[in-house]
């Protein structure tokens, strides 16, 4: 098996993402969750990981990047551990490989959202993920430079796919506070996706790995609380470089609305709650005969109508 392929770009929920305390401080999504070898598919067969996180919001800030002073002492801390399984068929469609895979994160988040409230902590499920990939190959395999590592995927990969988040996860619309700590988001997201990943020759060492991938994210009301969040559009990157069995650099994401988020059809005063936020931050991957392991961390640079926050995420994949 190439270990180099392995599909480790996988579906979390990577730290505190975009939306603002009436729906909580976490959107619906794969928001994060994609960095290195993001457009390629591992070769036939099935495989199963775990990814685990840890995730702190620290600050609610408005239109203007400013606190809102209703939430300026609010902090929230969220573990989760997510297992997941992705199935590539061992068939060809228009030249390129097919998979489909899934995830179901599960933990506990904690914390309190105003001036004098006690902290408290909620458990649970959170929304299934689902997505169905097809992706193609340009370039060539070729061997490391470094003897026992296995080979690069070199030049360009394309990839399209769809995804839906269900939303089955536990969600209690009783008060902000709960909304906030609610590891679900009670909110149907349907996310057609587009990646390329490009490797160059090698030049420091293995090659240098560009990956890009872009998200369209179109939620539908939350039943629970009658909120309609605009569409989010994300594009999330990786830089790295391949060392032998390493692969090393900096990944993140940048996140906008393009439209208003509005409570019982009324868009929201007084910008629509139109977010904007980008995160960044290391990551390192290292594959073992048979599977792979990554680490990496985001940090929240300028964000609008969203939450400051850092995260880090530890991920294994296995071919089974």
């Amino acid at each position: 098996m190439r270990g180099t392929r392995l599909f480790l770009a996988v579906v979390i929920y990577a730290t505190y993402t975009p939306a603002l305390a009436l729906e909580g401080p976490t959107a619906a999504g794969p928001i994060g969750g994609y960095d290195i070898r993001s457009a390629q598919l591992p070769p036939p067969g099935v495989y199963g990981g775990v990814i685990f996180l840890a995730a702190e919001a620290f600050d609610f800030v408005d239109g203007n990047g400013k606190t809102i002073p209703a939430f300026r002492d609010a902090n929230l801390i969220k573990y989760l551990v997510g297992p997941f399984l992705y199935y590539v068929p061992n068939v060809k469609v228009l030249g390129g490989s097919v998979g489909i895979g899934g995830i179901v994160p599960l933990g506990v988040q904690c914390g309190h959202l105003f001036i004098g409230e006690p902290d408290d902590c909620t458990g649970g499920f959170g929304d299934p993920y689902v997505e169905i990939d097809w992706s193609r190959s340009f370039g060539t395999l070729r061997p490391s430079k470094f003897e026992g590592a296995p080979p690069i995927q070199g030049g360009l990969t394309v990839l399209a796919g769809f995804g839906v988040i269900f939303p089955a996860g536990t969600f209690t619309a009783s008060d902000p506070t709960q909304q906030a700590l609610s590891i679900g988001t009670h909110t149907w997201d349907f996310a057609p996706t587009f990646g390329i990943t490009y490797v160059t020759p090698p030049i420091l060492a293995d090659g240098t790995e560009i990956s890009l991938r872009f998200l369209w994210n179109n939620y539908l009301e939350n039943t629970a609380t009658k909120y309609s969040t605009g569409d989010l559009l994300d594009l999330e990157f990786a830089l790295t470089e391949r060392i032998g069995r390493f692969q090393v650099g900096v990944t993140g994401f940048y996140a906008w609305q393009s439209e208003d988020d509005e409570l019982f059809g009324v868009p929201i005063p007084p910008d629509g709650r139109r977010i904007k936020v980008f995160q960044i931050g290391p990551i390192l991957n290292y594959d073992i005969p048979g599977s792979s392991m990554k680490v990496k961390a985001l940090f929240t640079g300028p964000v609008e109508n969203g939450v400051k926050s850092w995260g880090v995420a530890f991920g294994w994949v296995k071919k089974l």
